[in-house]
């Protein structure tokens, strides 16, 4: 049967290829590549999704605010969110949870969660320097908790997203994510590279590609020079944000 939660994407990513590259993360910035498996990413949603029941003590009927911009880690918290069966909201609102970039502190408090987790986003999930008051480091907190998520908390109908005061249930989600990838012209075995802008969002660089069966090159911070060879080297066959000569724009 064809997914029809958020969460059935990424099992569907593990039974056809458990090892190879699903998501590659560049940081022209910082010179930083991360390559994530599907049993690797699934390895940090299940550690996020363990968080948010175990720690927070969270499920079904509670709500998250994701302050973070495309990349690796953002993946597994808004999976794991989806794992443990939150509503997610990618935009400032009241929430149970938050989970926040280091500069978004201010905002990120501002939602009234009880808990606030803050990445530091530096290369390799890098620690903080420093843990503002009222905050934990999502990167010292997730790493204890269990490799192995034991689901079943969502249902199709079970909301996923939240925007302006509308809910979107996981079928809908999912089903907005097959429509975006066959508009994208994305299939098993494409390879989407995506360079990052306000412009590309979540159904784009994550669920789009998901649905469609295809692998991801993210990089934040592009040198379009950089961008051909990275394109040769990661054997991309499609592209979104940015144009590569010999490679066919996605969409």
């Amino acid at each position: 049967m064809p997914p029809t939660t958020l969460t059935e994407l990424l099992a569907a990513a593990l039974r056809r290829d458990p090892a190879g590259p699903l998501f590659t993360f560049y940081d022209d910035r910082t010179g930083e590549r991360v390559e994530l498996s599907s049993s690797t990413l699934d390895n940090w949603v299940a550690k996020t999704a363990n968080l948010l029941t175990d720690g927070a003590g969270l499920g079904p009927g509670d709500h998250a605010t994701v302050l973070l911009p495309a990349h690796w880690q953002t993946a597994a918290v808004l999976l794991g969110c989806w794992a443990a069966g939150l509503t997610v909201a990618t935009e400032g609102a009241v929430a149970d949870v938050t989970f926040a970039a280091a500069d978004r502190v201010v905002e990120s408090l501002d939602t009234g969660a009880a808990d606030v987790y803050l990445l530091s986003l530096a290369p390799l999930g890098a620690r903080l320097r420093e843990v503002p008051a009222g905050t934990q480091d999502y990167a010292v907190e997730v790493p204890g908790y269990g490799d192995h998520f034991p689901g079943g908390r969502v249902t199709p109908a079970t909301p996923a997203l939240a925007a302006a005061g509308q809910e979107t249930g996981h079928a809908a989600a999912v089903a907005a994510a097959t429509t975006r990838a066959a508009e994208l012209g994305l299939g098993p075995g494409d390879r989407l590279l995506v360079v990052e802008s306000p412009r590309v969002g979540v159904l784009d660089w994550l669920l789009a590609p998901l649905a469609g069966g295809a692998s991801v090159v993210l990089v934040r911070g592009a040198d379009p020079a950089s961008l051909p060879r990275r394109a040769a080297d990661e054997r991309v066959t499609a592209t979104l944000g940015t144009d590569i000569p010999g490679v066919r724009r996605a969409g």
